[in-house]
């Protein structure tokens, strides 16, 4: 896995012109929240069916951040006491804080949407990234932040805890790049990371995804074809072999949506 690692690294650090005629192999797309919601949504709809006690007060990881617009919404949402993003794209990684400036910029103003600047975020995005702003006032400069990480390969200390950790719709991407081995020490290392008694909010794809999606590069190929661990399994895996004592499944209430193919449970697993 370590070669990998130098891979996803390398990948990462082209030129940045040459990037834009690649694929998004870890699922970095650009405007992926305006794309998945739609420019009718304002809230993610996820956080809907999310419960506050998950959050407020509380110490977050949200894994797969990409540009951190369901990370900002649920610390001002939920008033997080802090909440980290992490992703494996810088490029994904510093749209996130542009987002975030924009957010400290907007805090007390109305929901009336924000202005394109000079950050080059997608119109979509922007729109999307309307409900961040808030009548209460939040310190989202201590709540929240953001680091460039391919989670798989990072090191925490022993000390290092969290009480809630978001998971969604990242799971497919560290399957399908890191394979089944790849996916076992993602379950691990979340419920390590959680405190005694914390949440994984787990969004997993389906299989039919990873079957759209496994040709977007020759890792990805070559990974597709040995995976054993099918979505339906993740369930048992974390409750008998991980450790994890109850789950929750959830539903998003997307059946409205006009973005097909992202009406997709999510379970609630506790430590």
């Amino acid at each position: 896995m370590a070669e990998e690692q130098e891979k996803a690294e390398a990948e990462l650090k082209q030129n940045p012109k040459r990037r834009k005629k690649h694929a998004f192999p870890y699922g970095n797309y650009q405007s992926y929240y305006g794309y998945r919601l739609g420019q009718k949504f304002v809230e993610d709809p996820r956080l809907k069916v999310f419960k506050k006690e998950w959050f407020e007060g509380k110490d977050c990881l949200d894994i797969g951040c990409n540009s951190g617009m369901v990370t900002i919404q649920i610390a001002r949402k939920f008033n997080c006491r802090r909440i980290l993003g992490v992703d494996i794209d810088p490029d994904r990684v510093d749209d996130a804080y542009r987002n975030l400036r924009r957010a400290r910029i907007n805090v007390g103003k109305p929901d009336n949407g924000l202005e394109l600047g000079a950050s080059g975020a997608s119109k979509r995005d922007t729109e999307a990234s309307t409900s961040i702003s808030s009548s209460k006032e939040h310190d989202l400069h201590t709540d929240v932040s953001f680091q460039q990480q391919n989670f798989i390969f990072s090191q925490y200390p022993p000390e290092k805890h969290y009480d809630t950790i978001l998971c969604l719709s990242v799971a497919k991407w560290i399957h399908l790049n890191w394979g089944d081995d790849g996916l076992i020490t993602l379950f691990y290392k979340i419920w390590r990371l959680l405190h005694p008694g914390g949440i994984l909010v787990l969004e997993p794809q389906p299989w039919k995804s990873y079957e759209a999606n496994y040709s977007v590069s020759e890792t990805t190929k070559k990974n597709f074809k040995s995976i054993r661990i099918l979505p339906e399994e993740f369930q048992e895996i974390l409750l008998d072999k991980i450790g994890f004592r109850t789950v929750e499944a959830l539903t998003t209430g997307l059946s409205h949506s006009n973005t097909g193919g992202f009406n997709r449970p999510i379970f609630v697993f506790q430590k």
